[in-house]
């Protein structure tokens, strides 16, 4: 049953339509074929689940890609990008953002009238790295979480919430296929949020820059070294910095903030609430508008893209600085320590590396 939910902010409402399983119709995909190019951490999921929902897949890699046999071995048929291509009708592209534009125009020739391009993020469609022909249909369809979760949750009943979007409806068809897609991968039993293309991308990149990814350990390391320039502990710099805020995060997860202050101390409640804000002051906000601005007008992409044509030498001196962190050498001998860390590596492990 579909869900509205209406949000209401300061400037103006908000309408958000969520899917469930009575929402979406099978027959929209089921008779159809579906190339999954790549088979790293989304692309095993998406082709197992739709493989598991009586989907036909065809499974599109590189003949010398390393994951081939192992497509072969869970009993997927696995071909050629460009063979793949030619015999389907829904081509999924899962391959990684920085070659998927030279994957789609070596597959393009094989694409026919009513086909549908599909992607589970817009990166290369919003900025214009990949102009699909008129005559296909161009959607999304978006778990909202890694590869090994999508296909775990999927095995034991449940699903992963998931994205859906439409961005060249040709057939008159799109969002339904959409919608079937991401039901056949158990999207629907989460529920499946509509939005777009560049909404999906631009607070994607936001929420991975601003806060989960660049804000979070930004935020981490400053902390650190604070408290050991301050003539504390490593490791206990570590653990109060770094290794509590899964935590955190869990009942933030569970219960939204509201939930986590709930259990937390009346100490630490006051805490947070009386300093938070000065930590991450109006500053911190003014700097997020400038980054978000960057995402929208095409400056990060371009940036990126310019820096992965250049050979990546920015990124590879700031991966090394990070890897090179203080942080990094205190808390590897400290997670082998306890025995929690025997659980993350085995969770570690179930992961598919992301390739082809």
């Amino acid at each position: 049953m579909t869900e509205h939910t209406d949000t209401t902010t300061d400037d103006e409402t908000f309408t958000t339509n969520i899917y469930y399983g009575d929402d979406a119709d099978a027959s929209h995909i089921e008779d159809k074929t579906v190339a999954v190019l790549g088979y790293g951490s989304q692309g095993h999921a998406h082709a197992l689940n739709l493989h598991d929902s009586g989907i036909d897949v065809v499974v599109g890699l590189r003949e010398d890609s390393s994951s081939w046999s192992q497509a072969e071995k869970d009993g997927l048929r696995v071909t050629t990008p460009d063979d793949a291509t030619a015999e389907a009708d829904v081509i999924m592209f899962l391959v990684p953002d920085t070659i998927q534009p030279a994957v789609f125009e070596a597959v393009l020739d094989g694409l026919e009238e009513g086909n549908t391009v599909m992607f589970a993020h817009g990166f290369n469609i919003h900025y214009n790295q990949i102009q699909p022909p008129e005559y296909v249909d161009v959607t999304m369809a978006a778990p909202k979480g890694p590869g090994h979760i999508v296909r775990r949750d999927y095995e034991n009943g449940g699903g992963t919430p998931a994205l859906i979007a439409v961005e060249q409806n040709y057939t008159g068809e799109a969002k339904d296929e959409a919608l079937a897609y991401a039901q056949a991968i158990g999207g629907t039993r989460a529920g499946v949020i509509e939005t777009t293309f560049q909404e999906e991308v631009e607070t994607d990149l936001f929420g991975e820059q601003a806060v989960l990814c660049g804000g979070v350990t930004s935020l981490v390391k400053h902390g650190y070294e604070t408290l050991v320039d301050a003539g504390y502990s490593p490791e206990m710099a570590y653990f109060e910095c770094l290794n509590e805020l899964k935590l955190i995060v869990d009942l933030m997860y569970e219960g939204g903030l509201g939930g986590m202050w709930h259990s937390v101390s009346y100490t630490a409640e006051y805490g947070g609430l009386s300093r938070g804000d000065r930590i991450v002051d109006e500053g911190v906000r003014e700097n997020m508008e400038d980054t978000l601005e960057e995402i929208q007008n095409g400056e990060f992409a371009r940036e990126w893209i310019n820096e992965n044509q250049a050979g990546r030498p920015a990124y590879s001196q700031l991966k090394q600085r990070d890897e090179q962190h203080e942080i990094e050498a205190v808390g590897a001998p400290l997670r082998d320590l306890f025995e929690w860390e025997d659980d993350v590596n085995e969770t570690e492990q179930t992961e598919v590396p992301a390739d082809d």
